[in-house]
């Protein structure tokens, strides 16, 4: 979920959704990341999306970006379009997907830009009308979302039974059903959060165990490049021989992963773009459970 700073409209006319739309498709086909159901309203955006190689920040940052700076070039503005950071919740799938795509299909709706569920049946701005078969829209994965319901019927049945519904405080993050402390970006049941909860205390604790043994960039570097049988220093050098390639992958994964660095400090330390790191850390991962690489012999 997204807002325009100071509840500011995000969408004058068409033309700006119509922006906003082909950007989060070309970054959500580059990122590999699915995305489900979307709704634009004037001075907000919905989206549910599962994401793939590249990480959730990652593809929200290219998005907004790039909406912004062309909103502001094609309106002659200058300034912050967006309120602050996106907001992000993470979902427990199989009790909240079908309820959250039709909370965000049907926000047109309730924000009262349509009359009704015929309107919504054709309207270009929810995902609703995709799902439909209206739009060609090849980012949104329309057969998982229909998967769920056995049928184009059946889902519009089941939007149609929701509309009357209205602001879900229950779809927007914590389970009210328990007294949690910070579960509030995570939507799930009690043994959700605490698995979630419990596996990133898990992996803060594994990054702080690391860090206190005075593993660092430099340390990761050169057991990476003693892995590969690489030259002190190689993995510096700017290239694309499939060697150095695989082990700057493995690199950034422990960095990232394992290490805790951002995404942002290694692409500083590696001369790489942001969106490189992203898609190196996946592709990292792969090698890693492929191969059996690892930084045992860094912990002692």
């Amino acid at each position: 979920m997204v807002r325009g700073i100071a509840r500011s409209v995000l969408f004058r006319d068409d033309t700006d959704r119509d922006r906003f739309i082909d950007r989060a498709a070309t970054v959500f086909t580059e990122g590999k990341a699915g995305c489900y159901a979307f709704s634009l309203l004037s001075n907000h955006v919905h989206l549910l999306v599962r994401t793939g190689i590249v990480p959730l920040s990652t593809l929200m940052t290219r998005i907004l970006t790039g909406y912004a700076v062309s909103f502001n070039k094609r309106h002659k503005r200058s300034g912050h379009l967006f309120q602050n950071r996106y907001k992000s919740i993470l979902c427990e799938e199989d009790p909240y997907f079908n309820e959250l795509v039709r909370y965000i299909h049907v926000n047109p709706l309730r924000a009262r830009l349509i009359p009704d569920l015929n309107t919504l049946d054709s309207y270009p701005y929810s995902g609703h009308a995709t799902i439909m078969g209206r739009y060609e829209r090849p980012w949104l994965d329309t057969d998982y979302v229909l998967s769920r319901f056995g049928s184009k019927t059946l889902y519009r049945a089941f939007v149609e039974a929701g509309i009357k519904e209205g602001r879900r405080h229950d779809l927007t993050g914590g389970n009210p059903a328990t007294n949690i402390r910070g579960d509030e970006r995570i939507l799930g049941s009690t043994r959700f959060v605490l698995e979630v909860m419990k596996s990133a205390g898990e992996a803060w604790e594994h990054a702080h165990c690391l860090k206190a043994k005075g593993v660092d960039f430099e340390a990761v570097l050169s057991h990476v490049e003693k892995q590969f049988g690489l030259d002190p220093g190689e993995l510096l050098r700017p290239g694309k021989y499939p060697r150095r390639v695989a082990a700057r992958s493995v690199l950034c994964y422990f960095l990232v992963r394992e290490l805790h660095m951002t995404a942002t400090a290694v692409a500083g330390r590696l001369g790489l773009g942001q969106p490189a790191v992203s898609i190196a850390v996946a592709r990292g991962e792969a090698l890693v459970r492929e191969k059996g690489y690892s930084m045992a012999d860094l912990m002692g």
